[in-house]
């Protein structure tokens, strides 16, 4: 059975967009009817109240779920159209819980960003060394580049994916909750690398829990609430403490964070409604 789409709808004739969509998990309803745009050289912080659907729309844009209706495209291309290798060479995704097998190797697992490269006949190319070996140094995890995944702790094997995205070099990177397992040090440096990828031309979309990271370090706020975008734009137009009361459903303060000139949520109290 054909799938069916908002046809009336002409697909954007560039970027990555989600029109019309309707998101579920079998019979678990996310999001109706949910379109959105991927502001394009920019680092989107996506946030919002656990359960509001962040991970399901970055999901659906990384194609690990597939809209009941409604339509991802990719440069005026509908995605289901496109061969899942020219996407990968575009899209890079980093899901919250990946796998790999345990006998896997850190070095193994970061060249496979490069996969999307190859083909039968040619399975590394001149060059591929190097980017394994800056992306490994950029994250931090050169150093126990021989070392089974299954040796490291969590928050180092979050780094070793985080570096096999690196090494994928796509246009457009998507992390669903990246700071996890990450200590304090490690998520600030992270968050700095997003900011890096941006600075080089890249589209970073991540899914965070910490609303004041995300204001310092993200250029672009989408916060999310029961499974709809309700406000979209810079930190600044974007933090309020009407919106912080109503999505978050706490009372707090928006100050100003004396390093970065970047909004501060300060908490007061939660918020009891009526």
């Amino acid at each position: 059975m054909t799938t069916p789409t908002h046809r009336s709808t002409p697909l954007p004739e560039t970027g990555l967009h989600l029109q019309h969509a309707h998101l579920a998990y079998e019979n678990q309803v996310v999001s109706t009817n949910l379109s959105f745009s991927v502001p394009e050289g920019e680092f989107t912080a996506i946030i919002g109240p656990n359960g509001c659907g962040k991970s399901t729309l970055l999901k659906a844009l990384a194609r690990t779920l597939r809209p009941t209706t409604g339509t991802v495209s990719l440069d005026g291309k509908d995605v289901r159209t496109l061969r899942p290798k020219a996407i990968a060479r575009r899209i890079a995704a980093l899901p919250q819980h990946p796998i790999a097998p345990d006998s896997l190797r850190v070095r193994d697992l970061v060249a496979r960003g490069r996969h999307p490269y190859h083909s039968i006949l040619r399975q590394w190319l001149p060059g591929d060394a190097e980017i394994v070996d800056t992306a490994m140094k950029a994250t931090g995890v050169k150093d126990y580049a021989e070392k089974l995944i299954t040796e490291l702790s969590g928050g180092q094997r979050q780094r070793v994916w985080i570096a096999m995205v690196l090494a994928q070099q796509t246009d457009y990177v998507l992390l669903d909750e990246p700071t996890s397992f990450l200590d304090l040090a490690h998520q600030v440096e992270l968050l700095h690398l997003c900011q890096d990828m941006r600075n080089d031309g890249r589209t970073v979309v991540a899914v965070l829990h910490d609303v004041n990271q995300a204001a310092r370090y993200a250029s672009r706020l989408v916060v999310m609430h029961d499974g709809q975008v309700v406000r979209q734009g810079t930190p600044h137009d974007v933090l309020s403490t009407a919106l912080v009361r109503e999505v978050f459903g706490i009372d707090g303060i928006i100050e100003r964070d004396s390093q970065t000139g970047s909004p501060l949520v300060t908490v007061r109290r939660r918020h009891v409604s009526a």
